[in-house]
Protein backbone atom coordinates (compact mmCIF):
# COMPACT_ATOMS: atom_id res chain seq x y z
CA UNK A 1 0.00 0.00 0.00
CA UNK A 2 1.06 3.34 -0.92
CA UNK A 3 1.29 4.85 2.39
CA UNK A 4 4.12 5.80 5.26
CA UNK A 5 4.28 5.35 9.12
CA UNK A 6 4.29 7.94 11.09
CA UNK A 7 7.43 7.06 12.56
CA UNK A 8 9.21 6.93 8.70
CA UNK A 9 7.51 10.35 7.98
CA UNK A 10 9.40 11.86 10.93
CA UNK A 11 12.64 10.30 9.97
CA UNK A 12 12.60 11.44 6.25
CA UNK A 13 11.72 14.75 7.91
CA UNK A 14 14.29 15.15 10.38
CA UNK A 15 16.83 14.10 7.51
CA UNK A 16 15.70 16.74 5.50
CA UNK A 17 15.99 18.96 8.17
CA UNK A 18 19.32 18.31 9.39
CA UNK A 19 20.61 18.82 5.54
CA UNK A 20 18.88 22.00 5.49
CA UNK A 21 20.35 23.21 8.52
CA UNK A 22 24.32 21.77 7.88
CA UNK A 23 24.24 23.57 4.49
CA UNK A 24 23.38 27.02 5.70
CA UNK A 25 26.17 27.58 7.11
CA UNK A 26 27.96 27.48 3.81
CA UNK A 27 25.06 31.01 2.89
CA UNK A 28 27.66 33.15 4.85
CA UNK A 29 30.65 34.72 5.28
CA UNK A 30 33.19 34.24 7.89
CA UNK A 31 32.32 37.27 10.04
CA UNK A 32 28.39 36.31 9.49
CA UNK A 33 28.99 32.85 11.37
CA UNK A 34 30.66 34.14 14.29
CA UNK A 35 27.10 34.87 15.49
CA UNK A 36 26.14 31.31 14.72
CA UNK A 37 26.61 28.83 17.20
CA UNK A 38 30.00 26.93 17.39
CA UNK A 39 27.88 23.76 16.41
CA UNK A 40 26.81 25.26 13.30
CA UNK A 41 29.94 27.30 11.68
CA UNK A 42 30.99 24.02 9.92
CA UNK A 43 31.81 24.83 5.75
CA UNK A 44 32.47 23.02 2.74
CA UNK A 45 36.68 22.97 2.88
CA UNK A 46 37.59 25.03 -0.40
CA UNK A 47 40.48 23.15 -2.32
CA UNK A 48 43.87 24.93 -3.70
CA UNK A 49 42.00 25.40 -7.46
CA UNK A 50 38.65 27.49 -5.41
CA UNK A 51 40.92 28.84 -2.47
CA UNK A 52 44.44 29.58 -4.22
CA UNK A 53 47.69 28.93 -1.94
CA UNK A 54 50.59 26.52 -3.12
CA UNK A 55 50.95 23.56 -5.29
CA UNK A 56 54.53 21.59 -4.16
CA UNK A 57 55.39 18.23 -5.95
CA UNK A 58 58.37 17.03 -3.44
CA UNK A 59 60.77 14.16 -4.02
CA UNK A 60 62.62 11.94 -1.32
CA UNK A 61 66.25 11.58 -2.01
CA UNK A 62 66.28 7.59 -1.03
CA UNK A 63 69.90 7.63 -2.11
CA UNK A 64 70.88 10.38 0.11
CA UNK A 65 68.76 7.77 3.23
CA UNK A 66 70.78 4.84 1.68
CA UNK A 67 74.43 6.45 1.88
CA UNK A 68 73.55 7.64 5.36
CA UNK A 69 72.65 4.16 6.66
CA UNK A 70 76.13 2.82 4.66
CA UNK A 71 78.30 5.36 6.44
CA UNK A 72 76.31 4.19 9.86
CA UNK A 73 77.22 0.71 9.02
CA UNK A 74 81.36 1.54 8.50
CA UNK A 75 81.61 1.89 12.16
CA UNK A 76 80.14 -1.26 13.02
CA UNK A 77 82.08 -3.09 10.16
CA UNK A 78 85.43 -1.75 11.39
CA UNK A 79 84.75 -2.60 15.37
CA UNK A 80 83.89 -5.93 14.02
CA UNK A 81 86.96 -6.79 12.11
CA UNK A 82 88.91 -5.10 14.78
CA UNK A 83 87.78 -6.84 17.50
CA UNK A 84 88.41 -10.37 15.54
CA UNK A 85 91.91 -9.02 14.51
CA UNK A 86 91.35 -9.46 11.30
CA UNK A 87 93.26 -6.92 9.16
CA UNK A 88 91.50 -4.68 6.67
CA UNK A 89 92.25 -1.56 4.24
CA UNK A 90 90.28 0.99 1.86
CA UNK A 91 87.18 0.91 4.20
CA UNK A 92 84.69 3.03 2.77
CA UNK A 93 81.57 4.01 0.80
CA UNK A 94 81.15 3.47 -3.17
CA UNK A 95 78.19 3.93 -4.75
CA UNK A 96 75.72 1.82 -2.80
CA UNK A 97 77.83 -0.85 -1.14
CA UNK A 98 80.97 -0.26 1.78
CA UNK A 99 83.79 -1.47 -0.04
CA UNK A 100 87.05 -3.28 1.85
CA UNK A 101 89.81 -5.21 1.20
CA UNK A 102 90.96 -8.01 3.73
CA UNK A 103 94.71 -7.98 3.76
CA UNK A 104 95.24 -11.93 5.47
CA UNK A 105 93.23 -13.57 2.57
CA UNK A 106 93.34 -16.92 4.57
CA UNK A 107 90.57 -15.48 6.61
CA UNK A 108 88.05 -13.78 4.32
CA UNK A 109 85.77 -16.75 5.38
CA UNK A 110 86.00 -15.84 9.22
CA UNK A 111 85.67 -12.57 8.07
CA UNK A 112 82.80 -12.78 5.95
CA UNK A 113 81.08 -14.89 8.51
CA UNK A 114 81.46 -11.91 11.49
CA UNK A 115 80.29 -8.96 8.65
CA UNK A 116 77.27 -11.12 8.06
CA UNK A 117 76.04 -10.83 11.78
CA UNK A 118 76.21 -6.35 11.63
CA UNK A 119 73.03 -6.45 9.80
CA UNK A 120 70.87 -9.56 8.23
CA UNK A 121 69.30 -7.36 5.30
CA UNK A 122 72.88 -7.03 3.50
CA UNK A 123 74.66 -9.33 1.68
CA UNK A 124 78.48 -9.27 2.11
CA UNK A 125 80.61 -10.90 -0.80
CA UNK A 126 84.78 -10.95 -0.30
CA UNK A 127 86.52 -12.44 -3.41
CA UNK A 128 89.56 -14.84 -2.56
CA UNK A 129 91.89 -12.30 -3.04
CA UNK A 130 90.06 -10.05 -0.13
CA UNK A 131 88.69 -7.31 -2.05
CA UNK A 132 84.89 -7.37 -0.40
CA UNK A 133 81.51 -5.50 -0.98
CA UNK A 134 78.24 -4.85 1.42
CA UNK A 135 75.54 -3.72 0.43
CA UNK A 136 71.89 -4.17 1.26
CA UNK A 137 69.38 -6.64 -0.63
CA UNK A 138 66.59 -5.48 -3.19
CA UNK A 139 64.20 -6.34 -0.54
CA UNK A 140 65.42 -4.14 1.91
CA UNK A 141 65.91 -1.21 -0.49
CA UNK A 142 62.40 -1.22 -1.32
CA UNK A 143 61.20 -1.65 1.88
CA UNK A 144 63.22 1.14 3.15
CA UNK A 145 62.31 2.66 0.06
CA UNK A 146 58.62 2.26 0.49
CA UNK A 147 59.29 3.03 4.98
CA UNK A 148 61.12 6.20 4.15
CA UNK A 149 58.32 7.66 1.99
CA UNK A 150 55.71 6.22 4.33
CA UNK A 151 57.38 8.09 6.91
CA UNK A 152 58.21 11.37 5.40
CA UNK A 153 54.23 11.77 4.83
CA UNK A 154 53.73 11.45 8.12
CA UNK A 155 56.53 13.99 9.46
CA UNK A 156 55.36 16.53 6.62
CA UNK A 157 51.53 16.21 7.57
CA UNK A 158 53.23 16.98 11.45
CA UNK A 159 54.88 19.91 10.42
CA UNK A 160 52.27 21.07 8.23
CA UNK A 161 49.49 20.97 10.97
CA UNK A 162 51.66 23.00 13.56
CA UNK A 163 51.77 25.97 11.25
CA UNK A 164 47.73 25.75 11.49
CA UNK A 165 47.13 25.11 7.63
CA UNK A 166 43.44 23.89 7.16
CA UNK A 167 43.03 20.92 4.90
CA UNK A 168 46.06 20.33 3.08
CA UNK A 169 46.42 17.20 0.58
CA UNK A 170 49.75 14.78 1.17
CA UNK A 171 49.61 11.93 -0.97
CA UNK A 172 52.08 10.06 -2.71
CA UNK A 173 52.92 9.96 -6.40
CA UNK A 174 54.45 7.27 -8.03
CA UNK A 175 57.63 5.22 -6.31
CA UNK A 176 59.60 8.52 -4.71
CA UNK A 177 57.34 11.78 -4.96
CA UNK A 178 55.20 13.61 -2.43
CA UNK A 179 52.51 15.85 -3.34
CA UNK A 180 51.50 18.92 -1.08
CA UNK A 181 48.73 21.26 -1.35
CA UNK A 182 48.39 23.97 0.74
CA UNK A 183 44.79 25.99 0.23
CA UNK A 184 44.82 29.53 1.47
CA UNK A 185 48.92 29.73 1.99
CA UNK A 186 49.82 33.39 2.43
CA UNK A 187 53.56 32.82 3.08
CA UNK A 188 54.53 29.38 1.00
CA UNK A 189 58.24 30.36 1.52
CA UNK A 190 58.23 29.50 5.24
CA UNK A 191 56.28 26.22 3.95
CA UNK A 192 59.47 25.62 1.90
CA UNK A 193 62.02 25.98 4.32
CA UNK A 194 60.02 23.79 6.95
CA UNK A 195 59.99 20.92 4.23
CA UNK A 196 63.30 21.30 3.06
CA UNK A 197 65.11 20.94 6.22
CA UNK A 198 65.75 17.02 7.23
CA UNK A 199 65.85 18.64 10.94
CA UNK A 200 68.25 15.56 12.05
CA UNK A 201 69.31 16.98 15.46
CA UNK A 202 72.50 15.26 17.14
CA UNK A 203 74.69 16.19 19.90
CA UNK A 204 78.46 15.02 19.40
CA UNK A 205 81.59 16.64 21.02
CA UNK A 206 84.23 18.74 19.62
CA UNK A 207 87.37 16.99 19.29
CA UNK A 208 90.03 19.69 21.13
CA UNK A 209 93.22 17.94 20.20
CA UNK A 210 92.99 18.86 16.47
CA UNK A 211 92.14 22.27 14.87
CA UNK A 212 90.37 22.72 11.83
CA UNK A 213 93.30 24.16 9.51
CA UNK A 214 95.31 20.69 10.44
CA UNK A 215 92.15 18.87 10.11
CA UNK A 216 91.97 20.06 6.60
CA UNK A 217 95.53 19.64 5.96
CA UNK A 218 95.19 16.18 5.87
CA UNK A 219 95.15 15.04 9.72
CA UNK A 220 91.59 14.61 10.09
CA UNK A 221 91.17 11.67 13.00
CA UNK A 222 89.21 8.30 12.60
CA UNK A 223 86.10 8.80 13.79
CA UNK A 224 86.35 12.87 13.20
CA UNK A 225 84.37 15.16 10.48
CA UNK A 226 84.27 18.71 10.08
CA UNK A 227 81.19 20.35 9.88
CA UNK A 228 80.05 23.85 9.79
CA UNK A 229 78.73 25.97 12.03
CA UNK A 230 75.89 28.20 11.77
CA UNK A 231 77.29 31.29 12.94
CA UNK A 232 80.09 32.29 10.34
CA UNK A 233 83.19 33.00 11.95
CA UNK A 234 82.65 31.44 15.05
CA UNK A 235 84.29 27.91 14.49
CA UNK A 236 87.04 26.77 16.71
CA UNK A 237 90.50 27.34 15.82
CA UNK A 238 89.85 30.12 13.17
CA UNK A 239 88.29 27.49 10.84
CA UNK A 240 85.73 29.97 9.12
CA UNK A 241 82.96 28.96 10.96
CA UNK A 242 83.63 24.94 11.62
CA UNK A 243 84.27 22.59 14.30
CA UNK A 244 85.65 19.11 14.32
CA UNK A 245 83.89 16.72 15.89
CA UNK A 246 83.27 13.37 16.66
CA UNK A 247 81.21 11.02 14.22
CA UNK A 248 79.73 9.36 17.06
CA UNK A 249 76.22 10.40 18.35
CA UNK A 250 75.99 10.40 21.94
CA UNK A 251 72.25 11.67 21.80
CA UNK A 252 69.74 11.74 18.47
CA UNK A 253 67.08 13.57 17.98
CA UNK A 254 64.83 10.66 17.98
CA UNK A 255 64.36 10.62 21.29
CA UNK A 256 62.93 14.02 21.78
CA UNK A 257 59.33 14.30 23.21
CA UNK A 258 58.81 18.01 23.35
CA UNK A 259 60.20 21.13 21.98
CA UNK A 260 59.51 24.59 22.48
CA UNK A 261 60.56 28.33 21.84
CA UNK A 262 61.27 30.40 24.60
CA UNK A 263 63.30 33.52 25.85
CA UNK A 264 66.47 33.02 28.31
CA UNK A 265 68.48 36.25 29.26
CA UNK A 266 66.23 38.30 27.16
CA UNK A 267 67.09 36.03 23.61
CA UNK A 268 64.71 33.61 21.80
CA UNK A 269 66.15 30.00 22.57
CA UNK A 270 64.60 26.74 22.24
CA UNK A 271 64.17 24.36 24.90
CA UNK A 272 63.58 20.36 25.08
CA UNK A 273 63.02 17.59 26.52
CA UNK A 274 63.85 13.47 25.94
CA UNK A 275 62.45 10.42 26.92
CA UNK A 276 63.26 8.66 29.82
CA UNK A 277 66.04 6.06 27.33
CA UNK A 278 67.58 10.00 25.69
CA UNK A 279 67.07 11.62 29.57
CA UNK A 280 69.82 8.87 30.21
CA UNK A 281 71.78 8.84 27.44
CA UNK A 282 71.78 12.93 27.82
CA UNK A 283 72.57 12.80 31.46
CA UNK A 284 75.77 9.78 31.08
CA UNK A 285 77.75 12.22 28.38
CA UNK A 286 77.17 15.31 30.28
CA UNK A 287 78.70 13.41 33.15
CA UNK A 288 81.70 11.65 31.36
CA UNK A 289 82.66 14.65 29.53
CA UNK A 290 82.33 17.79 32.08
CA UNK A 291 84.36 20.63 30.90
CA UNK A 292 84.41 19.43 26.93
CA UNK A 293 82.55 21.25 24.40
CA UNK A 294 78.99 19.61 23.06
CA UNK A 295 78.40 20.44 19.65
CA UNK A 296 74.40 20.62 18.81
CA UNK A 297 74.32 19.84 15.17
CA UNK A 298 70.93 20.55 13.15
CA UNK A 299 71.50 18.90 9.50
CA UNK A 300 74.93 18.37 9.33
CA UNK A 301 75.46 22.22 11.03
CA UNK A 302 76.67 23.38 14.11
CA UNK A 303 74.29 25.33 15.70
CA UNK A 304 76.42 25.84 19.14
CA UNK A 305 78.86 24.17 21.06
CA UNK A 306 78.96 25.23 24.48
CA UNK A 307 81.06 23.66 26.91
CA UNK A 308 79.20 21.13 29.77
CA UNK A 309 79.72 22.73 33.37
CA UNK A 310 78.10 19.81 34.41
CA UNK A 311 75.93 17.08 34.37
CA UNK A 312 72.44 17.97 33.01
CA UNK A 313 70.69 15.18 34.57
CA UNK A 314 67.03 16.10 34.44
CA UNK A 315 66.37 15.42 30.68
CA UNK A 316 66.01 18.46 29.04
CA UNK A 317 67.85 21.52 28.41
CA UNK A 318 68.52 24.55 26.13
CA UNK A 319 69.53 25.28 22.80
CA UNK A 320 70.61 29.10 22.19
CA UNK A 321 72.14 30.51 19.46
CA UNK A 322 71.73 33.38 16.95
CA UNK A 323 68.14 33.03 17.01
CA UNK A 324 64.93 35.24 15.92
CA UNK A 325 61.80 34.90 17.45
CA UNK A 326 60.22 33.30 14.32
CA UNK A 327 63.43 30.91 14.17
CA UNK A 328 63.55 29.88 17.42
CA UNK A 329 59.53 28.59 16.58
CA UNK A 330 60.29 27.30 13.54
CA UNK A 331 63.31 24.60 14.75
CA UNK A 332 61.24 24.00 17.64
CA UNK A 333 58.44 22.79 15.13
CA UNK A 334 60.88 20.51 13.44
CA UNK A 335 61.76 19.26 16.22
CA UNK A 336 58.53 18.32 17.86
CA UNK A 337 57.43 16.78 14.64
CA UNK A 338 60.68 14.55 14.21
CA UNK A 339 63.40 14.47 11.62
CA UNK A 340 62.91 13.20 7.96
CA UNK A 341 64.12 10.09 7.33
CA UNK A 342 65.54 11.71 3.69
CA UNK A 343 66.60 14.97 2.77
CA UNK A 344 63.63 16.39 0.72
CA UNK A 345 64.05 17.70 -2.95
CA UNK A 346 61.02 20.50 -4.33
CA UNK A 347 60.75 19.38 -7.94
CA UNK A 348 57.98 21.89 -8.91
CA UNK A 349 56.09 24.53 -7.46
CA UNK A 350 52.99 26.62 -8.49
CA UNK A 351 51.22 29.38 -6.93
CA UNK A 352 47.40 29.31 -7.20
CA UNK A 353 45.88 33.19 -7.02
CA UNK A 354 42.64 33.98 -4.77
CA UNK A 355 40.97 35.35 -7.95
CA UNK A 356 41.55 32.57 -9.83
CA UNK A 357 39.81 30.53 -7.48
CA UNK A 358 37.46 33.25 -6.99
CA UNK A 359 36.64 33.47 -10.85
CA UNK A 360 36.53 29.33 -10.73
CA UNK A 361 33.86 29.35 -8.14
CA UNK A 362 31.38 32.13 -9.60
CA UNK A 363 31.90 29.94 -13.07
CA UNK A 364 31.23 26.91 -11.06
CA UNK A 365 28.06 28.19 -9.42
CA UNK A 366 26.48 29.73 -12.54
CA UNK A 367 26.95 26.38 -14.22
CA UNK A 368 25.13 24.69 -11.45
CA UNK A 369 22.40 27.24 -10.97
CA UNK A 370 21.75 27.20 -14.95
CA UNK A 371 21.53 23.23 -14.45
CA UNK A 372 19.09 23.34 -11.82
CA UNK A 373 16.93 25.84 -13.37
CA UNK A 374 16.48 23.70 -16.93
CA UNK A 375 15.83 20.83 -14.94
CA UNK A 376 13.73 22.63 -12.87
CA UNK A 377 11.90 24.11 -16.17
CA UNK A 378 12.01 20.38 -17.76
CA UNK A 379 10.06 18.83 -15.14
CA UNK A 380 7.22 21.24 -14.74
CA UNK A 381 6.57 21.30 -18.03
CA UNK A 382 6.94 17.59 -18.71
CA UNK A 383 4.84 16.04 -15.76
CA UNK A 384 3.34 19.03 -13.78
CA UNK A 385 2.44 19.07 -10.28
CA UNK A 386 4.75 15.72 -9.96
CA UNK A 387 7.58 17.81 -11.87
CA UNK A 388 7.35 20.24 -8.69
CA UNK A 389 7.11 17.09 -6.45
CA UNK A 390 11.02 16.38 -8.03
CA UNK A 391 11.65 20.04 -8.06
CA UNK A 392 11.51 20.19 -4.03
CA UNK A 393 13.32 16.50 -3.98
CA UNK A 394 15.36 18.24 -6.10
CA UNK A 395 16.38 21.11 -4.12
CA UNK A 396 16.35 18.95 -0.24
CA UNK A 397 19.02 16.55 -2.77
CA UNK A 398 21.57 19.63 -2.74
CA UNK A 399 21.02 20.55 0.72
CA UNK A 400 21.95 16.77 1.82
CA UNK A 401 25.19 17.30 -0.47
CA UNK A 402 26.13 20.15 0.88
CA UNK A 403 25.37 19.16 4.65
CA UNK A 404 27.29 15.87 3.60
CA UNK A 405 30.17 17.66 2.30
CA UNK A 406 30.27 20.16 5.40
CA UNK A 407 29.92 17.22 8.05
CA UNK A 408 32.40 15.12 6.85
CA UNK A 409 35.06 17.99 6.68
CA UNK A 410 35.26 17.05 2.38
CA UNK A 411 36.92 19.48 0.28
CA UNK A 412 35.10 20.65 -2.33
CA UNK A 413 37.38 21.74 -5.79
CA UNK A 414 36.32 22.59 -9.21
CA UNK A 415 36.10 18.97 -10.49
CA UNK A 416 33.70 18.45 -6.94
CA UNK A 417 31.75 21.56 -8.35
CA UNK A 418 31.62 19.56 -11.88
CA UNK A 419 30.19 16.14 -9.71
CA UNK A 420 27.74 18.29 -8.06
CA UNK A 421 26.33 19.91 -11.59
CA UNK A 422 26.14 16.33 -12.80
CA UNK A 423 24.76 15.17 -10.03
CA UNK A 424 21.52 17.59 -10.14
CA UNK A 425 21.29 16.48 -13.64
CA UNK A 426 21.14 12.98 -13.05
CA UNK A 427 18.92 13.09 -9.43
CA UNK A 428 15.68 13.37 -11.38
CA UNK A 429 16.58 10.47 -13.22
CA UNK A 430 14.65 8.44 -10.87
CA UNK A 431 11.60 10.06 -11.25
CA UNK A 432 11.77 9.96 -14.74
CA UNK A 433 11.59 6.34 -14.17
CA UNK A 434 8.92 6.15 -12.13
CA UNK A 435 6.48 8.64 -13.65
CA UNK A 436 6.87 6.74 -16.63
CA UNK A 437 6.33 3.60 -15.06
CA UNK A 438 3.19 5.33 -13.41
CA UNK A 439 1.90 6.21 -17.04
CA UNK A 440 2.46 2.61 -18.41
CA UNK A 441 0.44 1.35 -15.71
CA UNK A 442 -2.39 4.06 -16.13
CA UNK A 443 -2.38 3.16 -19.96
CA UNK A 444 -2.99 -0.64 -18.86
CA UNK A 445 -6.18 -0.32 -16.77
CA UNK A 446 -4.65 -0.14 -13.22
CA UNK A 447 -6.56 2.04 -10.78
CA UNK A 448 -4.77 5.62 -9.35
CA UNK A 449 -3.33 4.07 -6.49
CA UNK A 450 -2.76 0.77 -8.04
CA UNK A 451 -0.65 2.85 -10.33
CA UNK A 452 1.32 4.94 -7.94
CA UNK A 453 2.32 1.69 -5.96
CA UNK A 454 3.38 -0.05 -9.07
CA UNK A 455 5.58 2.70 -10.28
CA UNK A 456 7.33 3.06 -7.26
CA UNK A 457 7.99 -0.38 -6.55
CA UNK A 458 8.37 -1.91 -10.28
CA UNK A 459 10.99 0.88 -10.72
CA UNK A 460 12.89 1.12 -7.54
CA UNK A 461 14.81 -2.17 -8.95
CA UNK A 462 16.36 -0.28 -12.13
CA UNK A 463 16.63 2.85 -9.81
CA UNK A 464 18.77 1.13 -7.37
CA UNK A 465 21.05 -1.19 -10.19
CA UNK A 466 22.09 2.14 -12.05
CA UNK A 467 22.64 3.95 -8.78
CA UNK A 468 24.93 1.13 -7.26
CA UNK A 469 26.86 0.87 -10.18
CA UNK A 470 27.74 4.71 -10.67
CA UNK A 471 28.21 4.31 -7.26
CA UNK A 472 30.67 1.91 -7.48
CA UNK A 473 32.28 3.65 -10.23
CA UNK A 474 32.66 6.73 -7.68
CA UNK A 475 34.51 4.57 -5.24
CA UNK A 476 36.79 3.13 -7.82
CA UNK A 477 37.90 6.85 -8.81
CA UNK A 478 38.59 7.85 -5.92
CA UNK A 479 40.00 4.71 -5.01
CA UNK A 480 42.50 4.73 -7.73
CA UNK A 481 42.69 8.20 -9.03
CA UNK A 482 44.21 10.91 -7.23
CA UNK A 483 43.85 14.70 -6.90
CA UNK A 484 40.90 16.47 -9.15
CA UNK A 485 39.64 12.60 -9.39
CA UNK A 486 39.41 12.17 -5.98
CA UNK A 487 37.31 15.51 -5.71
CA UNK A 488 34.90 14.11 -8.70
CA UNK A 489 34.46 11.17 -6.86
CA UNK A 490 33.70 12.55 -3.53
CA UNK A 491 31.05 14.92 -4.66
CA UNK A 492 29.19 12.35 -7.46
CA UNK A 493 29.40 9.23 -4.80
CA UNK A 494 27.94 11.54 -2.00
CA UNK A 495 25.49 13.06 -4.49
CA UNK A 496 24.53 9.19 -5.72
CA UNK A 497 23.52 8.16 -1.96
CA UNK A 498 21.35 11.37 -1.70
CA UNK A 499 19.69 11.38 -4.82
CA UNK A 500 18.40 7.99 -4.12
CA UNK A 501 17.13 9.07 -0.71
CA UNK A 502 15.59 12.46 -2.22
CA UNK A 503 14.02 11.39 -5.68
CA UNK A 504 12.39 7.97 -3.84
CA UNK A 505 11.67 9.07 -0.27
CA UNK A 506 10.86 12.73 -0.61
CA UNK A 507 8.99 12.39 -3.81
CA UNK A 508 7.00 9.43 -2.18
CA UNK A 509 6.03 11.23 0.88
CA UNK A 510 4.92 14.50 -0.98
CA UNK A 511 2.43 12.26 -3.07
CA UNK A 512 1.12 10.18 -0.46
CA UNK A 513 0.60 13.42 1.50
CA UNK A 514 -0.67 14.90 -1.54
CA UNK A 515 -2.79 11.91 -2.19
CA UNK A 516 -4.38 11.82 1.63
CA UNK A 517 -4.88 15.82 1.21
CA UNK A 518 -6.94 16.11 -1.71
CA UNK A 519 -8.04 12.87 -2.37
CA UNK A 520 -7.63 13.67 -6.49
CA UNK A 521 -9.91 11.59 -9.31
CA UNK A 522 -6.85 11.13 -11.85
CA UNK A 523 -3.30 11.40 -11.66
CA UNK A 524 -1.79 14.99 -13.18
CA UNK A 525 0.76 12.94 -15.74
Amino acid sequence: MLYFANWKVLLICGICLLGVLLSLPNLFTPAQLAYLPSSMRKQVALGLDLRGGSYLLLEVDIAAAQRERLNTTIDSVRNTLRDAHIGYTGLNVEGDAIAFTIRETDRVEEAKRDLAKIAPDMTVEIAPDGAGTMKFSTVATETRRRQAVEQSIEIIRRRIDETGTKEPTIQREGQDRILVQLPGVDNPQRIKELLGKTAKLTFQLVDQGITVEDARRGRLPPGDEILPSVDEGRGRGGGAGSYVVRKRVMVGGDTLTDAQATFQNNEPVVSFKFDSIGGKKFGDATRENVGKPFAIVLDNKVISAPVIREPILGGSGIISGSFTVQSASDLALLLRAGALPAPIQILEERTVGAELGADSIHAGAIASIVGVVLVIVFMVLFYGLFGVFADIALLFNLCLMLGALSLLGATLTLPGIAGIALTMGMAVDANVLIYERIKEELRGGRSLLSSLEAGFTRAFGTILDSHVTTLVAGILLYWLGSGPVKGFAVTLSIGVLTSLFSAILVTRLQIVTWLRRYKPKAIPL
